[in-house]
């Protein structure tokens, strides 16, 4: 019997590219894990993408995750894209490394990406955002 999971993530970018953070949460039932980080030179898109590969590096076992995001690029991506980026190699798509290891830390797992509306008062969404500028932040004041 596959866990159900709720993935909740989003990416920041100051500067786009600049500093960049990423935050993604997880849940089962009652219990939440929240895993962040940053980089010094990135794009929002690449934190958007980078906080769901690192959600999904820490689950242990296959699940089934539902991914919530506000980034419509990382939502189609998974949900529309994806696969004819694979058929042509990734040719002309931007981040194919990312692609490629989301791929590879996603295949053991059912998922569907959900698209919700950026501040907006979705609690974990905003809770990211937070956290996600706030590791951009850091990177920042070194």
């Amino acid at each position: 019997m596959m866990k159900k999971i709720s993935l909740f993530s989003d990416g920041s970018s100051l500067g786009n590219p600049g500093f960049g953070g990423y935050c993604a949460i997880l849940r089962y039932k009652d219990n939440e894990k929240i895993i962040s980080g940053g980089q010094k030179l990135a794009t929002n898109n690449q934190m958007e993408l980078k906080a769901v590969i690192e959600g999904l590096k820490a689950l242990k076992n296959p699940c089934i995750v539902e991914i919530t995001s506000d980034s419509s690029y990382v939502v189609r991506g998974i949900n529309e894209w994806l696969e004819n980026w694979q058929k042509r190699n990734f040719a002309k798509v931007k981040n194919p490394e990312l692609w490629k290891e989301y791929i590879e830390v996603a295949k053991t797992h059912k998922i569907k990406a959900t698209w919700v509306k950026g501040h907006a008062g979705h609690r974990e969404n905003e809770i990211c955002d937070k956290i996600a500028k706030e590791e951009a932040e850091k990177l920042k004041e070194y």
